[in-house]
């Protein structure tokens, strides 16, 4: 059995992390880390877990927690994991961190982009981007591993293939995307309390959302160049989802078949990309509560563009249970123990 530290096992992520790996037959979790809610009982939190879980909520001593897991989850806040990881930690234990520490190779642009002095940058180089459609091989070694963020892996995924086979103007890309209010954390905020977001949809972060270099960066590695977007996200009353519509000029026109050839080179053998059929668009309620991206894509021969279209729910793929799956490759089970659970519906 592996087994599994969570510090932040209080937040949504952290819950989802310990609602996928109580069924996981390969991992037990032995340590349920909450700065919040320290001996507090954990099923007192989440009532779901009644007879579920028994244990209690511990601290988030890493340096303790190294010493008795195989593999550490860290659902932090931004700056948590880089302030505290260090060599001899990662000698003893695993790190997947559902934070932005280790996702971006530049410190300046993380430290602009998310206004705190990155605390170890000398893991950054050696730190694997676990986004594992595209890294598995690198994930499969890593000591560290930087969960990618539920905005990026929709959007990267939706647009992927055709970045990586040269077929848009990467400067031309537009991307609109829409999360459920869970993309924001548990924490208590004026602007997701019930009034303020029921029965309203607004955009937020527009021009400067911390997610948008993480974006580049990666879309950049697929296309070989360098990649400036402009994504905007919205907010919309749902608790989960997260629904990306990214636009982009073709560099030269394409009929339907050659396009859906080229996901079809991608994603033919992944378990979590499903490739839908001709003028199906990907929704958030076909996946909810799953580890399935749904992706498709419709060229519009009048202006020449083509709109890339993904749908996943960013607390599973868009989180924990991407983070689950890296944990698979990582210990060699097979990668999608503990993930091949239907998506609910309604």
């Amino acid at each position: 059995m592996v087994k599994v530290g969570i510090i932040g096992a209080t937040g949504y992520a952290g819950g989802e992390l310990v609602r996928i790996l109580s069924g996981h037959k390969d991992a037990e979790i032995v340590w349920y880390g909450s700065r919040s809610y320290i001996d507090k009982k954990y099923a007192d939190i989440y009532r779901n877990m009644f007879e579920i879980v028994e244990d209690s909520c511990l601290d988030d001593n890493m340096e303790e927690l190294a010493m008795k897991a195989d593999v550490i989850f860290t659902a932090t806040p931004q700056g948590f994991c880089a302030s505290v990881v260090n060599e001899g930690m990662l000698d003893h234990t695993k790190i997947i961190d559902l934070s932005a520490d280790f996702r971006i190779k530049d410190v300046p642009t993380y430290e602009k982009w998310y206004g705190i002095e990155h605390k170890s940058p000398q893991f950054i180089e050696e730190a694997v981007y676990g986004l594992c459609e595209v890294n598995r091989e690198a994930v499969k070694n890593a000591r560290l591993v930087a969960n990618p963020g539920c905005y990026p892996t929709c959007s990267f995924l939706s647009i992927y293939p055709l970045a990586k086979e040269g077929m848009i103007d990467m400067n031309t890309l537009i991307i609109d995307a829409k999360s459920g209010t869970s993309g924001a954390g548990r924490g208590a905020k004026v602007g997701n309390l019930y009034c303020e977001v029921n029965e309203n949809i607004k955009a937020y972060g527009v021009a400067g959302h911390r997610h948008t270099p993480e974006i580049e960066e990666q879309l950049g590695l697929a296309s070989g160049e360098q990649v400036l977007v402009n994504f905007t996200p919205h907010l919309v009353p749902m608790n989960r989802g997260i629904l990306v519509t990214a636009y982009a000029s073709l560099k030269r026109k394409a009929a339907y078949e050659e396009v859906w050839a080229v996901y079809e080179k991608y994603y033919s053998s992944e378990k979590f990309v499903r490739v839908l059929e001709k003028d199906i668009c990907p929704e958030t309620r076909w996946v909810e509560g799953s580890n399935f991206v749904d992706v498709n894509f419709k060229i519009d021969e009048r202006t020449g563009r083509i709109i890339m279209m993904g749908a996943m729910d960013n607390l599973v793929k868009g989180a924990a249970g991407q983070a689950v799956q890296n944990m698979n490759l990582m210990f060699g089970l097979p990668e999608d123990e503990g993930l091949a659970f239907v998506p609910l519906f309604p």
